[in-house]
Protein backbone atom coordinates (compact mmCIF):
# COMPACT_ATOMS: atom_id res chain seq x y z
CA UNK A 1 0.00 0.00 0.00
CA UNK A 2 1.48 3.77 -0.47
CA UNK A 3 0.66 6.33 2.76
CA UNK A 4 0.07 9.41 1.90
CA UNK A 5 2.81 11.72 1.75
CA UNK A 6 3.83 14.24 4.58
CA UNK A 7 2.07 17.51 4.61
CA UNK A 8 3.30 20.57 5.78
CA UNK A 9 1.65 21.47 9.27
CA UNK A 10 -0.86 23.94 7.73
CA UNK A 11 -2.66 21.44 5.40
CA UNK A 12 -1.98 18.96 7.59
CA UNK A 13 -4.17 20.37 9.79
CA UNK A 14 -7.02 19.77 7.20
CA UNK A 15 -6.69 16.23 6.07
CA UNK A 16 -8.63 13.51 7.36
CA UNK A 17 -7.66 9.69 7.09
CA UNK A 18 -9.87 7.78 6.68
CA UNK A 19 -10.13 4.09 8.17
CA UNK A 20 -11.72 1.86 4.96
CA UNK A 21 -12.02 -1.25 7.29
CA UNK A 22 -15.04 0.70 8.97
CA UNK A 23 -16.87 0.81 5.53
CA UNK A 24 -18.30 -2.04 3.30
CA UNK A 25 -17.44 0.29 -0.21
CA UNK A 26 -16.46 3.75 -1.05
CA UNK A 27 -17.58 5.64 -4.14
CA UNK A 28 -16.16 9.05 -4.63
CA UNK A 29 -18.70 11.37 -6.68
CA UNK A 30 -17.49 14.39 -9.24
CA UNK A 31 -18.64 18.15 -8.62
CA UNK A 32 -22.25 18.58 -7.98
CA UNK A 33 -22.02 22.52 -8.26
CA UNK A 34 -25.55 22.99 -6.86
CA UNK A 35 -27.25 20.60 -8.85
CA UNK A 36 -29.48 18.87 -5.98
CA UNK A 37 -31.74 16.94 -8.34
CA UNK A 38 -28.64 15.35 -9.69
CA UNK A 39 -27.42 14.71 -6.64
CA UNK A 40 -30.83 12.91 -5.79
CA UNK A 41 -30.73 10.86 -9.02
CA UNK A 42 -27.14 9.38 -8.71
CA UNK A 43 -28.02 8.68 -4.86
CA UNK A 44 -30.97 6.69 -5.62
CA UNK A 45 -28.45 5.00 -8.35
CA UNK A 46 -26.02 3.98 -6.08
CA UNK A 47 -28.32 3.71 -2.72
CA UNK A 48 -25.10 3.30 -0.63
CA UNK A 49 -26.24 1.18 2.54
CA UNK A 50 -25.29 2.44 6.07
CA UNK A 51 -22.14 0.93 5.96
CA UNK A 52 -20.82 2.18 2.38
CA UNK A 53 -19.01 5.40 2.08
CA UNK A 54 -19.75 8.20 -0.41
CA UNK A 55 -16.93 10.86 -0.34
CA UNK A 56 -17.45 14.15 -2.96
CA UNK A 57 -14.54 15.64 -4.34
CA UNK A 58 -15.60 19.17 -3.74
CA UNK A 59 -17.37 22.36 -5.28
CA UNK A 60 -21.06 20.73 -4.02
CA UNK A 61 -22.21 24.61 -4.09
CA UNK A 62 -22.33 27.66 -6.58
CA UNK A 63 -23.40 27.42 -10.38
CA UNK A 64 -26.24 25.15 -9.78
CA UNK A 65 -30.14 25.95 -8.87
CA UNK A 66 -29.43 24.59 -5.23
CA UNK A 67 -26.30 24.77 -3.18
CA UNK A 68 -28.24 24.90 -0.13
CA UNK A 69 -30.61 21.21 -0.83
CA UNK A 70 -26.75 19.70 -2.06
CA UNK A 71 -25.15 20.74 1.45
CA UNK A 72 -28.95 19.86 3.36
CA UNK A 73 -28.30 16.37 1.83
CA UNK A 74 -24.43 15.63 2.59
CA UNK A 75 -24.95 17.48 6.07
CA UNK A 76 -27.75 14.83 7.02
CA UNK A 77 -26.09 11.91 6.13
CA UNK A 78 -23.33 10.46 8.44
CA UNK A 79 -21.60 8.57 5.30
CA UNK A 80 -21.44 11.18 3.12
CA UNK A 81 -18.27 13.66 3.66
CA UNK A 82 -16.52 16.11 1.03
CA UNK A 83 -13.63 17.49 0.69
CA UNK A 84 -13.07 21.23 0.17
CA UNK A 85 -13.57 22.90 -3.18
CA UNK A 86 -12.46 26.11 -5.25
CA UNK A 87 -16.03 27.74 -4.92
CA UNK A 88 -16.15 26.77 -1.16
CA UNK A 89 -12.84 28.55 -0.68
CA UNK A 90 -14.72 31.29 -2.25
CA UNK A 91 -17.36 31.28 0.29
CA UNK A 92 -14.86 31.08 3.11
CA UNK A 93 -12.68 33.93 1.90
CA UNK A 94 -15.76 36.22 1.17
CA UNK A 95 -15.13 36.27 -2.40
CA UNK A 96 -18.30 35.05 -3.41
CA UNK A 97 -21.70 34.69 -1.37
CA UNK A 98 -25.24 32.31 -1.58
CA UNK A 99 -27.84 34.01 0.56
CA UNK A 100 -29.54 31.00 0.92
CA UNK A 101 -26.86 29.59 3.00
CA UNK A 102 -26.72 29.90 7.22
CA UNK A 103 -24.20 30.54 9.15
CA UNK A 104 -24.04 26.68 10.01
CA UNK A 105 -23.92 25.93 6.47
CA UNK A 106 -20.94 28.31 6.19
CA UNK A 107 -19.46 26.79 9.26
CA UNK A 108 -19.75 23.23 8.15
CA UNK A 109 -17.78 24.68 4.70
CA UNK A 110 -14.83 26.10 6.70
CA UNK A 111 -14.63 22.67 8.79
CA UNK A 112 -14.36 20.89 5.40
CA UNK A 113 -10.73 18.86 5.01
CA UNK A 114 -8.25 19.49 1.98
CA UNK A 115 -7.38 16.21 1.44
CA UNK A 116 -9.27 12.72 2.28
CA UNK A 117 -7.44 10.19 2.14
CA UNK A 118 -7.09 6.03 2.85
CA UNK A 119 -4.73 3.24 2.32
CA UNK A 120 -3.48 4.08 -1.19
CA UNK A 121 -6.31 6.71 -2.37
CA UNK A 122 -6.43 10.25 -1.87
CA UNK A 123 -9.29 12.50 -2.70
CA UNK A 124 -8.21 16.58 -3.41
CA UNK A 125 -10.27 18.55 -5.23
CA UNK A 126 -7.74 19.98 -7.80
CA UNK A 127 -4.50 17.80 -7.92
CA UNK A 128 -1.52 17.02 -7.06
CA UNK A 129 1.49 17.82 -8.99
CA UNK A 130 3.76 14.81 -8.63
CA UNK A 131 7.19 16.97 -9.66
CA UNK A 132 7.23 17.82 -5.80
CA UNK A 133 6.41 16.65 -2.30
CA UNK A 134 2.47 17.34 -1.27
CA UNK A 135 4.62 19.38 1.75
CA UNK A 136 5.40 21.59 -0.80
CA UNK A 137 2.16 22.36 -2.40
CA UNK A 138 0.02 25.40 -1.16
CA UNK A 139 -3.76 25.44 -0.33
CA UNK A 140 -4.38 27.03 -3.31
CA UNK A 141 -2.67 24.43 -5.97
CA UNK A 142 -4.06 21.54 -4.12
CA UNK A 143 -7.50 23.32 -4.82
CA UNK A 144 -7.06 24.67 -8.41
CA UNK A 145 -3.89 22.43 -9.39
CA UNK A 146 -4.73 21.60 -13.78
CA UNK A 147 -1.43 22.12 -15.88
CA UNK A 148 2.06 21.47 -15.22
CA UNK A 149 3.05 24.30 -17.27
CA UNK A 150 3.33 27.92 -15.19
CA UNK A 151 0.22 29.98 -15.47
CA UNK A 152 -1.15 27.47 -18.30
CA UNK A 153 -4.63 26.92 -16.63
CA UNK A 154 -5.39 24.90 -19.89
CA UNK A 155 -1.97 24.15 -21.58
CA UNK A 156 -0.72 20.45 -21.73
CA UNK A 157 0.33 18.65 -19.97
CA UNK A 158 -1.69 18.06 -17.15
CA UNK A 159 -0.93 16.52 -13.87
CA UNK A 160 -3.27 14.12 -13.92
CA UNK A 161 -2.36 12.55 -17.43
CA UNK A 162 1.20 12.68 -16.92
CA UNK A 163 1.14 11.02 -13.07
CA UNK A 164 2.37 7.68 -12.79
CA UNK A 165 3.16 7.17 -9.35
CA UNK A 166 0.48 6.66 -6.43
CA UNK A 167 -0.87 7.65 -4.12
CA UNK A 168 -3.89 6.86 -6.43
CA UNK A 169 -5.60 10.51 -6.58
CA UNK A 170 -9.05 11.23 -7.09
CA UNK A 171 -10.09 14.58 -8.19
CA UNK A 172 -12.63 17.06 -9.39
CA UNK A 173 -12.23 20.79 -11.04
CA UNK A 174 -11.17 20.30 -14.36
CA UNK A 175 -14.66 19.82 -16.42
CA UNK A 176 -13.88 16.51 -18.40
CA UNK A 177 -15.64 15.40 -21.98
CA UNK A 178 -15.43 12.06 -20.12
CA UNK A 179 -13.85 10.70 -17.00
CA UNK A 180 -10.52 9.69 -16.47
CA UNK A 181 -9.53 6.44 -14.40
CA UNK A 182 -6.03 5.36 -14.46
CA UNK A 183 -4.36 3.39 -11.80
CA UNK A 184 -2.45 6.77 -10.25
CA UNK A 185 -5.50 9.63 -11.16
CA UNK A 186 -9.45 9.47 -11.14
CA UNK A 187 -11.19 13.08 -12.56
CA UNK A 188 -14.83 12.84 -11.58
CA UNK A 189 -16.05 16.44 -12.71
CA UNK A 190 -17.89 15.55 -15.78
CA UNK A 191 -19.73 18.92 -15.88
CA UNK A 192 -23.05 18.14 -14.81
CA UNK A 193 -24.06 21.94 -13.84
CA UNK A 194 -23.10 22.02 -17.90
CA UNK A 195 -25.28 20.01 -19.19
CA UNK A 196 -22.77 16.70 -18.55
CA UNK A 197 -23.25 13.64 -16.45
CA UNK A 198 -22.79 13.61 -13.02
CA UNK A 199 -20.14 10.72 -12.28
CA UNK A 200 -19.36 8.76 -9.30
CA UNK A 201 -16.73 5.87 -8.91
CA UNK A 202 -17.48 2.60 -7.18
CA UNK A 203 -14.26 0.98 -5.44
CA UNK A 204 -15.06 -2.08 -4.75
CA UNK A 205 -16.29 -3.01 -8.22
CA UNK A 206 -14.13 -0.50 -10.11
CA UNK A 207 -16.38 1.10 -12.32
CA UNK A 208 -18.36 4.17 -12.88
CA UNK A 209 -21.99 4.95 -12.45
CA UNK A 210 -23.46 8.36 -14.13
CA UNK A 211 -26.57 9.50 -14.20
CA UNK A 212 -27.81 12.92 -16.35
CA UNK A 213 -29.41 16.01 -14.96
CA UNK A 214 -32.80 17.03 -15.08
CA UNK A 215 -31.31 20.46 -17.80
CA UNK A 216 -28.41 22.13 -18.42
CA UNK A 217 -27.94 25.03 -16.09
CA UNK A 218 -25.11 27.04 -17.11
CA UNK A 219 -22.49 26.92 -20.70
CA UNK A 220 -19.51 26.20 -20.73
CA UNK A 221 -17.27 26.78 -23.63
CA UNK A 222 -15.83 23.81 -25.84
CA UNK A 223 -12.31 24.89 -25.20
CA UNK A 224 -12.71 24.65 -21.60
CA UNK A 225 -13.89 20.86 -21.42
CA UNK A 226 -11.00 18.35 -21.38
CA UNK A 227 -10.54 15.50 -23.60
CA UNK A 228 -8.23 13.51 -20.99
CA UNK A 229 -5.53 11.82 -22.86
CA UNK A 230 -2.49 9.44 -21.53
CA UNK A 231 0.62 11.87 -21.97
CA UNK A 232 4.35 10.97 -21.98
CA UNK A 233 6.05 11.97 -18.23
CA UNK A 234 7.64 15.06 -18.79
CA UNK A 235 11.01 14.82 -18.11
Amino acid sequence: MVSTPTLDPAIDAQHRHIDSEQWANIYVVGDVHGCRETLERLLDELDPATDELVVFVGDLVRKGPDSKGVLDIVRERENLLSVRGNNEQKLIDGRKSIDALTDGDLAYIESLPVLLSWDGAVVVHGGIDHRKPVAEHSLTELLNNRSLVPDGSYDRPYWFETRREGPRVFFGHTVLSEPLVTDWAVGLDTGCVYGGQLTAYDTAADELVTVDPPETYQSRSADSIVDPQLQSVPK
